[in-house]
């Protein structure tokens, strides 16, 4: 999947992903994707939640290693 931003978050605790997940959403166009790489478990229960509190999409969720995958589409 064709991202427009990448975001490395490994080795941040919540509710950091988040917030920095947040603050590149606002930078970015509607319609553009963010992908976050991180390696905190809670991350994949707390991006859910973003989508759904923010209306931002999640798009796709994976677990790669140690890493967690969170793809959102900026409404």
């Amino acid at each position: 999947m064709e991202t427009t931003r990448e975001l490395d978050t490994r080795s941040l605790n919540c509710p950091l992903p988040i917030l920095k997940a947040k603050k590149a959403l606002s930078e970015m166009a509607s319609g553009e994707l963010l992908r976050v790489v991180s390696t905190d478990p809670g991350s994949v229960r707390d991006f859910q939640a973003f989508a759904r509190q923010t209306g931002n999409e999640l798009v796709e969720q994976t677990t790669s290693g140690a890493d967690f995958l969170h793809v959102l589409r900026r409404r």
